[in-house]
């Protein structure tokens, strides 16, 4: 039980501010899970595959994915679509956490497979209460079946 803590927790933002608001965010909530950070959702699949830039990393599927939605080269949308394919990755929490208030990407999420949909508050200390709140809520409390 104590291994499934320690998972990381995927950032996937193209954003540098909104990914640093959002880590310092998940530091306050003082989760002993580490936060990796990549910047879209080719890197998103080679972090999760432990490939390209990412080979040899340490073994082990995330607690829990933040996932925007509108990013270069990959967007959000079809990184779920990949995870949500794959067995080892179908149970894998993914939250989106995006700005997208359009109805087509909330419903296109929870049709994906998508566990939240949280859209980014505009307000710094809101932001900050959404993604340390996440963090406890699906690094910490969640409970969900070990790795097959």
């Amino acid at each position: 039980m104590k291994q499934a803590l320690l998972r990381p927790i995927l950032l996937v933002e193209d954003s540098q501010a909104d990914a640093e608001m959002a880590m310092d965010a998940l530091r306050e909530a003082n989760l002993a899970n580490p936060v990796v950070h990549v910047e879209d959702g080719v890197d998103c699949l080679d972090w999760l595959y432990a490939r390209g830039a990412f080979d040899g990393r340490c073994s082990g599927d995330p607690a829990v994915v933040l996932l925007d939605i509108k990013m270069p080269r990959m967007d959000g949308l079809e990184v779920l679509t990949q995870m949500r394919q794959d067995e080892r990755f179908r149970r894998v929490p993914v939250v989106i956490l995006s700005s997208s208030r359009e109805e087509r990407d909330l419903a296109r999420s929870w049709d994906l497979g998508a566990n939240a949909y949280v859209i980014k508050p505009v307000d710094v200390a809101q932001f900050f209460d959404a993604v340390r709140t996440l963090g406890q809520f699906w690094a910490v409390l969640n409970q969900s079946p070990e790795p097959e």
